[in-house]
């Protein structure tokens, strides 16, 4: 457990990528096989169910510390972190705890099996036999809460410095829906096990945000693709050994959210793999994300929501074909074949659409399309260098995605909230408003954008102007304006508003702007796509 507890605090004290890569090689040579597969799992977010509900650990932690609970509370909003608060209020101790990170794993799984009186006796014990930073890492884990996560990149980069296996071949290892109840770290990492690989996806290529006249650094514009950038979940459509399996980015297995893809078995044959993008299509035509969302949290899929909210796979590329990789290939030569592919199929009674290449002569014609995004319902354009192989993870130079210009509105700050880490002690989430009717109607919250000078300056005011407080949160006086930028925006009956806006964030500090100027309800409501 000191060990790892080292290589948190390493890795999270630290902007540097060779350091943290480092941090876990070390790690990775010195851990037992048990300890090595917790800890990858732990920073890829694979954490065992919380065993204690919250509130009883801020009962028991208050208790063995000797503070009455409300103290406990008002030190929470200020370190703004469960874990941390609880592991500063104990009594301090010099004891370092003598157990592997895998004991106190399996230790914390067999708490939920215990009486309220069993945890209890057990967390007092472990907590007075462990160091403040053991502690903290070991609350992260009891509640459920570590974030601190490490990329892909970093965890391939690390193994691979550490047994000498490809990162290419781990990051393919990585995938999937695996947990060490599930297997062993021989058989995750050192083993070849071919049959495992049936329903895994490969790693996913990511593209980088193109930067203001970046057309200069592209060369000739006939060496790139373009195609528009749909607005949905991107995911992988494998069909191998006559089965479908749909996975998201996010390392998800999705098959049983998306039952219309069984249908690709009849048309697609085995050894395919495509990656897009899957579409709310309601009524025929491309929906909002919004609708997707109803889809995406349901554990049962009725047959009411499947007619209400259909959806489709929009592919753009192909990665598997006849059963073997073809990522290595160009993506010119990809495209072809995937092409000629869906010409063959009805590809629209299935649920599949080819998302459609473009070619330009000039950039100005390119960015005459970029302005049609909208009206397409994409976020804008993908462009693709045309002889480029799909690579793995987030690496610049081939693919680029060139989004459309966010939505913006000005609006009045009304509410603030505390930040957490290193932000806790400053006021940093914002909530805005918006006019109706001579009022101020609260229509989104932001918590980007500013700097440190700036945060540090609307904290002080914030202090100073508040109106009232309800917990962590504090009302202002309205006063300043904001002007906010967000990717789409939809009707809601969720929302007071009745307007949801996706992606707000703070674009600049209006200071040349009085409340009386911001804009209004309508205003925001005549942004909505027709």
């Amino acid at each position: 457990m000191k060990h790892f507890a080292k290589l948190i605090r390493t890795i999270d004290s630290t902007n540097k990528t060779n350091e943290k890569v480092n941090a876990l090689a070390e790690y990775f040579n010195i851990a037992n096989d048990s300890d090595k597969l917790w800890a990858i799992a732990i920073l890829s977010h694979r954490r065992p169910k919380r065993p204690v509900n919250t509130t009883l650990l801020r009962e028991w932690a208050t208790e063995q510390s000797g503070i009455p609970l409300w103290l406990f509370e008002e030190s929470y909003h200020i370190v703004g972190d469960l874990a941390e608060t609880i592991a500063l209020i104990l009594p301090k101790t010099t004891k370092e705890s003598d157990k592997s990170l895998s004991q106190v794993i399996a230790e914390i799984i067999s708490l939920r099996e215990m009486d309220d009186a069993s945890k209890k006796a057990y967390l007092h014990e472990n907590w007075m036999n462990m160091s403040y930073y053991e502690r903290f890492i070991f609350n992260k884990i009891i509640t459920g809460g570590f974030r601190i996560g490490v990329s892909q990149k970093l965890m391939t980069r690390a193994l691979s410095k550490s047994t000498g296996i490809d990162e290419d071949i781990l990051a393919y290892k990585l995938m999937g829906d695996w947990t060490p109840v599930s297997t062993t770290y021989t058989q995750l990492i050192e083993e070849e096990n071919p049959s495992d690989y049936l329903s895994k996806p490969y790693p996913f290529y990511l593209a980088y945000a193109v930067e203001d006249g970046f057309q200069e650094s592209m060369g000739e514009i006939s060496n790139w693709s373009f195609e528009h950038k749909w607005d949905g979940i991107r995911a992988q459509v494998i069909l191998r050994n006559n089965e479908v399996f749909v996975w998201s980015r996010g390392e998800e297995l999705v098959t049983d959210k998306y039952p219309e893809f069984q249908r690709f078995l009849d048309h697609i044959p085995n050894g395919t793999v495509l990656d897009g993008e899957i579409l709310p299509f309601p009524d025929g035509r491309i929906g909002d994300f919004r609708d997707l969302q109803t889809r995406i949290g349901r554990k049962n899929i009725s047959k009411n929501l499947l007619a209400k909210t259909p959806v489709i796979l929009v592919a753009y590329d192909l990665l598997e074909w006849q059963g073997e990789d073809i990522r290595n290939k160009p993506f010119s030569f990809r495209r072809k074949i995937l092409d000629a592919m869906i010409a063959k199929l009805n590809s629209e009674s299935i649920g599949l659409f080819l998302s459609s290449t473009m070619r330009f002569e000039k950039w100005e014609s390119a960015a005459e399309e970029r302005k049609r995004s909208r009206e397409k319902r994409s976020e804008g354009l993908m462009i693709k260098r045309i002889d480029s192989s799909y690579q793995v993870g987030r690496k610049k130079g081939d693919w680029w995605k060139w989004k459309v210009d966010p939505f913006t509105i000005d609006a009045v700050l009304t509410y603030a909230m505390r930040g957490h880490g290193r932000r806790a002690n400053l006021y940093t989430d914002y909530t805005f408003g918006l006019w109706d009717n001579g009022e101020l109607v609260t229509f989104a919250k932001a918590y980007s954008g500013l700097t440190d000078k700036e945060l540090r300056e609307i904290d002080a005011w914030i202090k100073k102007n508040t109106l009232e407080r309800f917990g962590p949160v504090r009302s202002v006086t309205p006063h300043h304006v904001f002007e906010i930028a967000f990717e789409g925006i939809a009707k809601s009956s969720r929302h007071k508003s009745g307007v949801a806006t996706r992606f707000p964030r703070i674009l600049r500090w209006r200071r040349d702007k009085k409340i009386d100027e911001a804009n209004t309800l309508s205003d925001l409501k005549d942004l909505i796509p027709k």
